[in-house]
């Protein structure tokens, strides 16, 4: 219905563009919202609003023009002009039920739309450095990024889900040397384990498989271990230097190692820890298209092709033999280093081959899914594609603030360094996949999210994931229990009689049902799959509130055969908008609990 009064308001516009009332060809988009008051109908139209200075008569003025430049619709009960000139559409007694024939015919395509057809995005989330475990911070990003691709598919787009493992660097040499240190501990070798080393007990269940496999193959003498090692790494001392002690560590693990032992321990851990991101996301609902190499960029050539580009448009310089990119001219805060002193490249330059990879692939958009703590990385990224000469804006940053996890009143450390962290696997054990999904995405992303666990248990109307379930669960219970009254639902005897549904009750629940493709659109365009989570909320408890309403015959219980029908198509109508919601968020429909 939305789309039909669109088109009324279009061919009105039309219609006084002919006249000369108002001018050809203006872009101004035309916003049209359900109307949250009966008494203000069933939509309203701001197009008297913005067109109104264009066309320099007042809002009410043009607004009268356009209702009466509107076709006749055998949908339209009236049309009145409210407020400065708000244009309102009653729709025809009837007309709203029939969002139950579509529902029960598009049954898990309906709210499905073109609205992105034939264009292409790209969406990366979570990408999580490969050295650890998941924590509940990466999986609100995951619950996000995976719900927002399936409402961009919904309405349209063709949709390009990517991890980008971040395999090469600094943070992975650390990873294959805590392994390593780890290993020689196993081997009997005592020392002091750096603190900047990596410290979890998943770090010795590694070094635990490499010793299985290749016993005392790597182990050296301690005065090999730490030969010119920086010693001094005290925590908080202002002589300490942490960084410069695992560097030292780094370096004798490639030293002593030969290339090919180095490899081995980098790729156990790398490996190891790969396999459990890929099995946790899985496990909780969440797939790719692609995982894609950060040193496949410095295999193929990507990197160097990148700086090389730099070079050429005279934004990068070298200083003191380090290699920097003028990013400070294009909006960053100051320049950055893409190549260090001792030659090796910064996670900076892979990251400008990436986008560069990326944008290059002609998508329409492109979407980069990112911890909130990486916001200022934001303008280096957009500067590179612009001195790339590449379209900065087809980049779009979307943040994620982690997630608070809250047991026992007692707020939980979530350090991957040492180890002490809560990690997706032991929260989706503890609350559910479904519960763990629908907490994540039921705020905006960007706004600081406390994960209350003993609400995500409890089983009442307060858990608004078991509330919506719910909902869906009784209405399958109410089917389930008409073979055992020896009743029959004839679906088309229900379609035949909607009419029949009058109550204030079931004309709520329609208005709300026929809002559900809006929802998903304005959920895409938005970025925003919370307004999904909203909305079911909100059926949910429309329908609830049906159901036990005292003034209401309970459906089973109604003597006219044609109102129970009709009742049962509104209730199938209803379970199965909630089953469509909750799919796009990664959410099940159980048929009981």
């Amino acid at each position: 219905m939305k789309n039909h009064f669109e088109e009324l308001i279009n061919s009105a516009y039309q219609k006084l563009v002919e006249q000369k009332i108002i001018p050809a060809d203006l872009k101004i988009p035309i916003k049209i919202d359900r109307t949250r008051n009966k008494d203000h109908g069933d939509f309203s139209a701001n197009a008297a609003l913005i067109f109104s200075k264009p066309a320099g008569l007042k809002p009410r003025e043009l607004a009268e023009k356009l209702v009466n430049a509107m076709p006749a619709s055998e949908h339209v009960e009236k049309l009145e002009i409210a407020g400065p000139g708000f244009i309102n559409v009653f729709l025809k007694k009837g007309t709203q039920q029939q969002i139950i024939v579509s529902i029960l015919e598009q049954t898990e395509k309906f709210g499905l739309s073109n609205l992105g057809q034939g264009k292409k995005i790209h969406i990366e989330y979570v990408s999580a450095n490969p050295t650890g475990p998941l924590h509940v911070g990466h999986g609100r990003g995951a619950a996000y990024g995976a719900s927002l691709a399936n409402v961009l598919k919904a309405v349209g787009y063709e949709v390009h889900r990517e991890y980008y493992v971040n395999d090469a660097g600094r943070q992975m040499d650390i990873l294959a040397t805590s392994v390593w240190l780890r290993y020689l501990k196993l081997c009997g070798i005592e020392f002091k384990f750096p603190n900047n080393g990596y410290r979890g007990d998943y770090i010795f269940d590694i070094a635990a498989s490499l010793h299985r496999e290749y016993k005392d193959k790597f182990v050296f003498t301690v005065d090999e271990i730490f030969k010119d090692v920086y010693q001094d790494e005290v925590e908080d001392s202002e002589s300490g230097d942490k960084e410069k002690h695992i560097d030292g560590l780094i370096n004798n693990a490639k030293t002593l190692l030969t290339p090919d032992h180095y490899k081995l321990v980098f790729k156990q851990g790398l490996n190891e820890i790969l396999n459990n991101i890929r099995q946790d996301l899985k496990e909780f609902g969440v797939e790719y298209d692609d995982w894609f190499s950060e040193r496949s960029l410095t295999r193929s050539g990507e990197v160097d092709k990148a700086l090389e580009e730099l070079k050429q448009s005279n934004y990068l310089y070298e200083k003191n033999g380090t290699l920097w990119f003028k990013s400070s001219k294009l909006g960053d805060e100051k320049d950055r280093v893409v190549v260090r002193d001792n030659g090796l490249k910064t996670y900076l330059a892979s990251d400008i081959a990436y986008h560069r990879h990326k944008i290059q692939q002609k998508y329409d958009h492109v979407i980069n899914i990112w911890g909130a703590d990486h916001h200022g990385y934001i303008p280096r990224v957009k500067a590179a594609l612009q001195a790339l000469n590449l379209d900065p804006n087809i980049l779009s940053v979307l943040l994620v603030q982690f997630a608070i996890l809250y047991r026992d009143g007692k707020k939980a450390s979530m350090s991957t360094r040492s180890g002490e962290f809560v990690s997706l696997r032991e929260l989706r054990q503890e609350v559910g996949n479904d519960a763990a999904r629908f907490f994540y995405v039921l705020r905006k992303s960007e706004q600081h999210m406390d994960f209350d666990l003993d609400l995500a248990k409890e089983q009442s109307k307060n858990n608004p994931v078991y509330y919506i379930q719910y909902a869906h669960a009784r209405v399958c219970s109410v089917i389930k229990k008409l073979s055992e009254r020896q009743l029959e639902h004839d679906l088309e005897l229900g379609q035949n009689n909607l009419d029949l549904l009058d109550l204030e009750y079931e004309k709520s629940i329609m208005q709300k049902l026929a809002a559900f493709p809006d929802t998903i659109e304005k959920a895409a365009l938005g970025r925003e799959p919370h307004q999904i989570a909203y909305y079911l909320r909100e059926l949910a408890n429309e329908f609830h509130s049906y159901y036990n309403a005292k003034d209401v015959t309970k459906i089973l219980d109604e003597k006219s055969i044609a109102k129970r029908n009709a009742r049962l198509n509104l209730s199938l109508a209803v379970k199965q908008v909630i089953k469509n919601g909750l799919s796009l968020l990664g959410v099940s429909a159980p048929e009981s609990m």
